[in-house]
């Protein structure tokens, strides 16, 4: 029987899998690791097949996400191009930074590519997942990949230029470092720790679920909340004095970079 099949077994996977079982997805999901601890983590969570070697998974695959790091990818499809058993055309790849063309060149013609960035936020069905399509890709398969990340939460199709520009915006890790961040400082000032996470989270989280749930531009948000001689219009102009939205910038740039350097390995 044909599945969905994984290369490589580390945290995306894991979050994918969890999350399109939690979205009541009963498809058979395989998965190739080295990795036999990551994998029977898998096998307890969200009852994924254990592929047995390299060959076994690709011959099974109907959709093959390419799911190990960056550097590793091109290593990965030689062995899936050298192990005897024929790609499936519809390949997705979750590395960051590796642009279609050295997809297509490393797995050799017949494949059809998709870039994906999934969000871990899947798990719980929330992850934001951009993506782009090669050229060659058609219109069912389009359909069908929108579908599969539908399942765990909002798609963005966008073109490829773009998506290491997303890929380093959109990550929760960033939501993660304002409440760390922000939590640090509140104790820093006198609150205990408990307290001050429950104020840090309360200001990221509940705060931009007030955003998106009101209708409020974010704009006249933050015109409402910056009141003259207020405390919160205070902290702002503190924090834009300081240098924030310089070090929100020179964050992002390092994000990209980083991709960009993936590109070139």
């Amino acid at each position: 029987m044909k599945a969905t099949v994984f290369l490589g077994g580390g945290r995306i996977t894991g979050a994918l899998a969890a999350g399109l079982r939690l979205a009541g997805d009963k498809r058979a999901i395989v998965v190739y690791d080295r990795h036999p601890e990551k994998l029977r983590a898998l096998r307890r969570e969200s009852r994924v097949e254990v592929a047995r070697d390299l060959k076994s998974a690709v011959e099974r695959a109907d959709m093959l996400i390419v799911a190990v790091r960056p550097l590793s990818v091109q290593q990965m499809l030689g062995e899936v191009a050298a192990c005897g058993a024929r790609a499936p055309r519809l390949c997705v790849s979750l590395a960051a930074g590796i642009p279609l063309r050295n997809l297509r060149a490393w797995l050799g013609p017949g494949a059809h590519w998709v870039r994906a960035m999934p969000s871990p936020v899947c798990r719980i069905g929330r992850g934001l997942t951009p993506f782009c399509f090669a050229r060659s890709v058609t219109k069912t398969e389009r359909a069908r990949v929108r579908q599969f990340f539908e399942q765990v939460g909002p798609v963005l199709e966008l073109p490829e230029r773009q998506l290491d520009v997303i890929t380093a915006t959109h990550s929760p890790t960033h939501g993660y470092h304002a409440v760390a961040t922000l939590a640090k400082a509140a104790r820093v000032a006198g609150l205990d720790r408990k307290t001050a996470l429950i104020a840090a989270a309360h200001a990221l989280n509940d705060g931009i679920a007030y955003w998106q749930g009101s209708g409020m531009s974010l704009d006249d948000l933050l015109h409402e909340a910056a009141t003259p001689g207020g405390i919160a219009a205070a902290t702002m102009a503190a924090m834009d004095r300081s240098g924030y939205a310089r070090a929100v910038s020179q964050g992002l740039k390092a994000g990209i970079a980083r991709a960009k350097k993936n590109a070139k390995a």
